[in-house]
C-alpha cells in the first residue's frame, strides 16, 4: 500500500496557487485597472473593431499546459480590454440593455468567489435570491404571497410565465400528458409589435407558432384592445381556446405601452391569464415619474422584467414573477431521490429550481442586491425618469434640427428617427441612415441601432444610460447631421 500513497501524493494537485501573495498582486492590478477604466470610460472610443492580430488570438487550440496567471491578464489587456461592446460607454444607446455598475460587478465577483449553485439549500446565498424576488414583487406592487424566480434575462423570464399559463389554462394535466391530449388548441394573443421571443416560447412549449396570434396596434403602436377582443371571439366560435394575453409593457421598436388596465378588464371579462412582458418598462412602477405608465401591471397574472435593464446590474439577470404561487411551483417542481429535503443541514432549504427550468443556477442576485442596498430604490427611480427626460430632450432637439425627423412617438426612453432631407426613395433613406449609423460606431463616438417602423426605416436611440448626459444627445444630433451632409455631398450610397 505504501507505493500507491507515495504515487497518490505525487498526483495530487488543485486550481489554487503555490503563491498566495502572487494572486494577491495579480488581482489588486486588476481591480485597480477595473476602478480607472470605468472611470476613465468617456476618454476612449465607445467601439472599435479588432485588429486581425487581437482576433487572431482568440481563435487559437486549447492550452494544454498553463502560464502565469499574470502573462493571461497582460493578455487580456492588451487583446480584450480596448474591444468592448461599448455598453458602459454613455453613448450606448444601441440594444435595449443597462449599462452595468462597479458594485454590482463586485456583486459578481463575491458570487464567484463563493461559487454557490442557488438550485437551492441552506445558505447565505439562498436567502439574498429570495430577498432580491421579494424586493422586485414589493417594486412592482405584487403580493408578498406571489413567487418569482431570477433567470438569465427577458427570454427565459417571458418562457417561465408562459408556461405557468399554458399549463394553467389547458384543462388537463399537461405536464402528464403533454399537448397532444388538449382538448383544443390554445391561443395566446399579443401585438404585432410584441417581441421574438414569445413565438421561440410558444414553439418551445409544443404549441406552434400559429398558437401566438398578433393583434394589430394602434397609431401609438399599442395593442388595439378592440381588435384583441374581436380576435379572441372569433377563436372561441372556431373551436380554439383563448388561454392568455401577452401585454406588452414597453415595445422594442418604440417603447411602447399597451394599456394594461384595459387588458386586465378583457382578460378578468374573458376569464383568460394576463402576462405581461415588462422587460423594458415594468421597472417604471418605481419611477414617481413614470409610474403612471405602467398602471394595472400589479394585475397580471404574470410579469416578466430585467433587472439588467434599469436597474443596471451587469449581464445577466431576468426575473419572472407569478402571482399564483402554486401554479408557478407546480409548473416545474420535481423532486427526485437525490434532491430531497433533509430535516437539518444544507439539504434542509428552499429548492429554488422547483420554480423554473434550472437545476443549475448562478448566483445572479448579490449583484441586484449589493447596488439596492448601496443606492436605494429611490435613485434607481429617478434615474429612470432621468432616462425619460433625456428622451424627450432628444426628440426636443431632433424636431428642432432640420434634415431630421421623429418616425414614432416617444413614450418612454426610446426615440426612433432618421436623417431625411426630403427628395430620397425609401431605399435610399435606408442606405443613407444605415450608413451614418456604422459610420458612428465605426469611429467610436455613438451607438444607436435601426429598426423599421410602420413600413419606414430609422435610426433608434435606446436611452437606458446612467452615465448619459445632455451634452452626450448633443453629439449625437451633431454627428447624424454631419455624416448626412458629407454622405449626400460624396455619394457612397449606390448600390443593387
Amino acid at each position: 500500500m505504501e507505493p500507491i500513497a507515495t504515487e497518490m501524493r505525487k498526483i495530487e494537485e488543485t486550481l489554487d496557487p503555490a503563491d498566495w501573495d502572487m494572486l494577491r498582486d495579480v488581482a489588486r492590478r486588476v481591480v485597480d485597472d477595473a476602478v480607472d477604466y470605468t472611470r476613465d470610460v468617456r476618454k476612449r472610443p465607445l467601439w472599435q473593431n479588432m485588429p486581425p492580430a487581437a482576433r487572431a488570438r482568440f481563435r487559437t487550440p486549447a492550452p494544454q499546459d498553463g502560464r502565469p496567471l499574470s502573462a493571461v491578464y497582460d493578455d487580456l489587456v492588451k487583446n480584450m480590454l480596448p474591444y468592448p461592446m461599448g455598453n458602459i460607454h454613455p453613448r450606448f444607446w444601441m440594444w435595449y440593455m443597462g449599462s452595468s455598475n462597479f458594485t454590482g460587478a463586485l456583486g459578481d465577483f463575491l458570487a464567484a468567489i463563493l461559487g454557490s449553485n442557488l438550485g437551492g439549500g441552506d445558505h447565505a446565498a439562498a436567502e439574498i435570491d429570495k430577498q432580491v424576488v421579494n424586493w422586485l414583487k414589493e417594486m412592482i406592487g405584487y403580493p408578498a404571497t406571489a413567487s418569482g424566480n431570477l433567470v438569465s434575462g427577458g427570454s427565459m423570464a417571458n418562457l417561465i410565465g408562459l408556461t405557468v399559463a399554458r399549463n394553467q389554462m389547458s384543462g388537463i394535466d399537461l405536464r402528464e400528458l403533454g399537448v397532444g391530449a388538449l382538448k383544443a388548441p390554445l391561443r395566446f394573443y399579443g401585438s404585432d409589435q410584441i417581441h421574438s421571443c414569445h413565438q421561440i416560447a410558444v414553439e418551445a412549449m409544443g404549441l406552434g407558432n400559429r398558437a401566438l396570434r398578433r393583434v394589430p396596434s394602434d397609431e401609438a403602436c399599442r395593442m388595439d384592445v378592440a381588435a384583441l377582443r374581436g380576435a379572441i371571439a372569433k377563436d372561441r366560435v372556431a373551436g380554439l381556446k383563448p388561454a392568455c394575453v401577452i401585454a406588452t409593457a414597453g415595445t422594442v421598436n418604440t417603447g411602447a405601452i399597451d394599456d394594461l388596465e384595459a387588458i386586465a378588464d378583457l382578460c378578468a371579462d374573458e376569464g383568460l391569464w394576463l402576462h405581461v412582458d415588462g422587460c423594458i418598462g415594468a421597472l417604471l412602477a418605481i419611477a414617481p415619474g413614470g409610474k403612471a405608465l405602467v398602471r394595472g401591471i400589479a394585475r397580471a397574472d404574470s410579469i416578466a422584467l430585467d433587472p439588467h435593464k434599469w436597474l443596471h446590474a451587469p449581464f445577466e439577470v431576468g426575473c419572472a414573477l407569478v402571482r399564483d404561487a402554486r401554479a408557478h411551483h407546480g409548473s416545474f417542481a420535481l423532486t427526485p431521490a437525490y434532491l430531497e429535503n433533509a430535516p437539518r443541514g444544507i439539504a434542509s432549504g428552499e429548492w429554488l429550481h422547483d420554480f423554473g427550468l434550472q437545476t443549475s443556477r448562478g448566483f445572479r442576485a448579490l449583484k441586484v442586491w449589493m447596488a439596492l442596498e448601496e443606492h436605494g430604490v429611490a435613485k434607481f427611480g429617478r434615474l429612470i425618469d432621468q432616462d425619460l427626460a433625456h428622451a424627450r430632450y432628444l426628440a426636443e432637439r431632433i424636431a428642432a434640427t432640420p434634415d431630421l425627423r421623429l418616425l414614432a412617438p416617444v413614450t418612454i426612453n426610446i426615440v426612433c428617427f432618421r436623417y431625411d432631407p426630403g427628395g430620397l426613395s425609401e431605399l435610399e433613406l435606408k442606405r443613407l441612415n444605415t450608413e451614418i449609423m456604422v459610420r458612428m460606431q465605426e469611429t467610436g463616438v455613438a451607438a444607436v441601432s435601426d429598426t423599421t417602423v410602420r413600413g419606414s426605416h430609422c435610426l433608434r436611440a435606446a436611452i437606458a444610460n446612467h452615465r448619459t448626459t445632455r451634452t452626450e444627445l448633443d453629439v449625437l444630433i451633431d454627428h447624424v447631421t454631419a455624416h448626412g451632409k458629407a454622405l449626400l455631398a460624396a455619394p457612397v450610397l449606390d448600390g443593387p
